[in-house]
C-alpha cells in the first residue's frame, strides 16, 4: 500500500489563482508608473513630483499613465510650455506650476483638462493672459495666478470657470478690473486682491459695485488698498461711499455717454478721467470716436453684457432697516394716541350717565345750577 501524493481541492485552487491575480495587478501598479516616470521625477499610480528639480525644460509626459491626477512642477526654471504639454493628461485633478519663469501661455494651453480642480500659477512672469487660456476648465476651483505682472484681466478669461471658488490675483500690477470680466463667477467665494496698485476713480467704480454685490452674497474679498487720487491713498476702496463716485455720471453726462474723448482705453495713457464704458474707440491705436459719432453708435458689447444697475447693497438694506423702525415707532404712537382716546372718551360717558343720575335730586336748584353743569359739560 502507499499513499497518493496532496491533491489541492477546487476551491483551494481558485483562491490560490485570485492570489496570484491581485499580486500581479499590485505588481504592475507599482511597476508601470515608475517604469514610465520622467527622469529626476517621483512617481507612483496617480501622482507625479517633479518640484525643485532644476528643470529648464517640460518633462517628457507623454508615457504617463492616463490616470494620473497631481502633477506637481513647481521651483524650477520653466519659461515655455508647449500647446499640448498636457493633452494626454485627462483625469488630472491638481497642475501646479508655481515658482519658475514663465512669461507667455499658449491659447488653449489646459484644453483637454476638463477634470482638473486646482491650478497654480503663483510667483511666474506673466505679463499678459490670452482669453482662451482657460477653455475647458469647467471643473476648475481653485486659481491662483498672485506674484505675477498681470496689467489687466481680459474680458472673457473667466466665462467658463462657472465652477471656481477660490481666485488670487494679488501681488500683480492691476490698476483696475472691468466688472463684465468677473460676472460669470457665480460660485465664487474667496478673492484676493491685495498688492495691487489700484487706481480708485471712475475706471474701478462698476468693479466696486461688483465687489459690493459679492459680500452682500457671503463672499470674501481681501483689502483694496488706493495709491489714486491723493484724497484715497492709503484707503480701502470697500469702505469708500459709493456717493463718492457720483461725478463719474456727471463726466459720462458731459461726454455723451462715456464715448467722448476723454474716455479711451487706460492704454492711451492718464489723460482726464476714463470712464467704464469708455471703450467705444477700436483696438490698437485708433483715436478716440468723437462725442458727435458716438451718440449714433449703438452700446458699446462690454456694456451691454452689465447684468445689473450699479447700486450700493448695503447702504439699500441700511436704509430699509431705518425705514423699518421710523414706520414702528409712528405705528406704536398710533396705537397709543388711539387707546388714550378711547380711555378719555369712556371716562366721559361715565361722567355724562352719572350727571344725568343725580338731575332729579336736585330739586328746585335744578335751574340754578343747569348753567354751570351745561359749562362743565361744555368744557368736557
Amino acid at each position: 500500500m502507499f499513499s497518493l501524493p496532496f491533491q489541492p481541492s477546487t476551491y483551494q485552487r481558485n483562491r490560490l489563482k485570485r492570489v496570484l491575480l491581485c499580486m500581479v495587478c499590485v505588481l504592475s501598479s507599482l511597476v508601470d508608473p515608475t517604469a514610465a516616470c520622467p527622469p529626476l521625477c517621483l512617481c507612483n499610480a496617480t501622482d507625479v513630483d517633479c518640484s525643485g528639480r532644476g528643470l529648464h525644460a517640460m518633462p517628457a509626459l507623454s508615457q504617463l499613465p492616463v490616470s494620473t491626477r497631481t502633477l506637481l512642477l513647481p521651483n524650477n526654471r520653466l519659461s515655455t510650455l508647449g500647446a499640448g504639454a498636457f493633452s494626454n493628461l485627462t483625469a488630472l485633478e491638481r497642475l501646479d506650476l508655481s515658482n519658475n519663469y514663465l512669461d507667455n501661455l499658449p491659447p488653449g494651453l489646459f484644453r483637454d483638462l476638463g477634470n482638473l480642480a486646482e491650478l497654480t500659477l503663483h510667483n511666474n512672469s506673466l505679463t499678459a493672459l490670452d482669453r482662451d487660456l482657460f477653455q475647458g476648465l469647467v471643473e476648475l476651483r481653485k486659481l491662483d495666478v498672485s506674484l505675477n505682472g498681470l496689467s489687466e484681466v481680459p474680458l472673457g478669461l473667466l466665462d467658463e470657470l462657472r465652477s471656481l471658488t477660490w481666485l488670487s490675483l494679488a501681488g500683480n500690477r492691476l490698476h483696475a478690473l472691468e466688472r463684465a470680466a468677473f460676472e460669470p463667477l457665480a460660485n465664487l467665494q474667496y478673492l484676493q486682491l491685495g498688492a495691487n496698485p489700484w487706481e480708485c476713480d471712475c475706471n474701478l467704480r462698476e468693479f466696486k459695485h461688483w465687489m459690493e454685490w459679492l459680500l452682500y452674497r457671503g463672499g470674501q474679498v481681501d483689502a483694496v488698498e488706493c495709491i489714486l487720487p491723493k484724497d484715497l491713498r492709503g484707503r480701502d476702496i470697500r469702505g469708500v461711499p459709493v456717493e463718492m463716485f457720483n461725478y463719474c455720471l456727471q463726466l459720462e453726462d458731459e461726454n455723451g455717454g462715456g464715448g467722448g474723448a476723454g474716455a479711451g482705453t487706460r492704454s492711451g495713457g492718464r489723460e482726464g478721467p476714463q470712464l467704464p464704458c469708455g471703450r467705444a474707440t477700436s483696438t490698437g491705436n485708433a483715436a478716440p470716436t468723437p462725442v458727435s459719432e458716438a451718440a449714433d453708435q449703438s452700446p458699446v458689447p462690454d456694456c451691454g453684457r452689465r447684468r445689473y444697475q450699479p447700486v450700493s447693497v448695503r447702504r439699500a438694506i441700511g436704509t430699509v432697516v431705518i425705514a423699518g423702525v421710523v414706520c414702528g415707532i409712528v405705528c406704536i404712537m398710533m396705537v397709543g394716541a388711539a387707546a388714550y382716546g378711547c380711555i378719555y372718551a369712556s371716562l366721559m360717558a361715565k361722567y355724562q350717565r352719572e350727571l344725568k343720575k343725580r338731575q332729579p335730586l336736585m330739586g328746585d336748584g335744578e335751574g340754578d345750577a343747569d348753567p354751570e353743569e351745561k359749562q362743565i359739560s361744555s368744557v368736557a
